[in-house]
């Protein structure tokens, strides 16, 4: 668990190496189409209209065609610090627009930037979405405060997160073999909420969902752990840890995962994933941090 306000020890220079890594650009991404279904099916729920939609950390584009169905009449955007990733959407984007031929719809606006310092007009978006992204910034609290410059008054805010529970099978094996973190540091969902009103968003909703995955072999395990994206830590990192060790490290991090194995004998990985929703309020302060006090008049 993480303090509100608390800067978390994570290389955001070292999240655009990762994320732009051919085999990552590769890698299967089940568990982020799961969680955009989870997401949507959340969505469904609210009534919304929406005249611009940003997808913030949109990758590879996995959502932008979702976006599109729910919000078929607005401009969808999406944006992501990884330019190959970009790159990769931008294709996606094109070949379904072929598939449809006379029925194509605008292909979406893409933009390469940091979703911690968003390149728009304050106030430009009804809808804010974000899949499995914010948990890759060291200070989730000043991203929601530059989301809610982005978003409209009554505008909708949407996001999904890793829990402190996540990949909790490696940080154990981790701390058994050498005392470690061998996981990322992940926001609590209250906390998460805290930011949200602090932020300037109103009526905040903030649910969790556990899912474990299963797996015959360790080094499966170990690559979809590489898929997500790897280790961040400014101060360690997996891989490089398991390049100078050799073999010999990763397999007392194996042996440590196999007392965890399930009564079939496979081995788990949990995740605890975090969704959150909320609504832009009107501002409480001015630009130079003035309080703005609003009067109603009687009738």
């Amino acid at each position: 668990m993480t303090a509100a306000s608390e800067r978390l020890p994570i290389d955001e220079a070292r999240v655009r190496r990762l994320f732009a890594r051919p085999r990552l650009l590769d890698a299967d991404d089940f568990l982020q189409r799961e969680v955009a279904r989870r997401m949507a099916e959340r969505l469904a729920t609210i009534r919304i209209e929406a005249a611009r939609v940003l997808d913030i950390g949109c990758g590879t584009g996995g959502d932008l065609a979702m976006l599109r169905e729910r919000f078929a009449d607005a401009m969808v955007c999406g944006i992501d610090a990884s330019w190959p990733r970009l790159l990769r959407a931008r294709s996606g984007a094109q070949k379904r627009g072929l598939a449809r031929l006379f029925h194509r719809r605008d292909e979406p606006l893409l933009v390469q930037g940091d979703f911690a310092a968003l390149p728009f007009a304050a106030q430009s978006f009804d809808c804010l979405w974000s899949n499995l992204a914010i948990h890759w910034s060291p200070a989730p609290h000043r991203v929601l405060i530059d989301w809610s410059r982005m978003a409209k008054v009554g505008g909708l805010v949407a996001f999904s997160a890793f829990g402190p529970d996540t990949l909790r099978e490696v940080a154990a094996a981790g701390a058994e073999v050498d005392g470690k973190r061998r996981v990322m540091p992940f926001t609590d969902m209250h906390d998460y909420g805290d930011m949200l009103i602090a932020a300037g968003f109103t009526t905040p909703v903030v649910d969790m969902e556990r899912i474990t995955l299963t797996y015959s072999n360790p080094d499966s395990l170990w690559r979809d752990v590489r898929a997500l994206g790897g280790n961040a830590l400014l101060d360690q990192d997996l891989d490089r840890a398991r390049g100078l060790r050799g073999r010999r490290f990763k397999a007392r991090l194996d042996e440590a995962l196999a007392r965890d194995r399930d009564r079939d004998g496979r081995y788990a990985l949990s995740f605890e994933l975090i969704f959150a929703h909320a609504w832009k309020g009107e501002p409480r302060t001015t630009r130079s941090g003035e309080a703005i006090v609003r009067f109603e008049r009687r009738s």
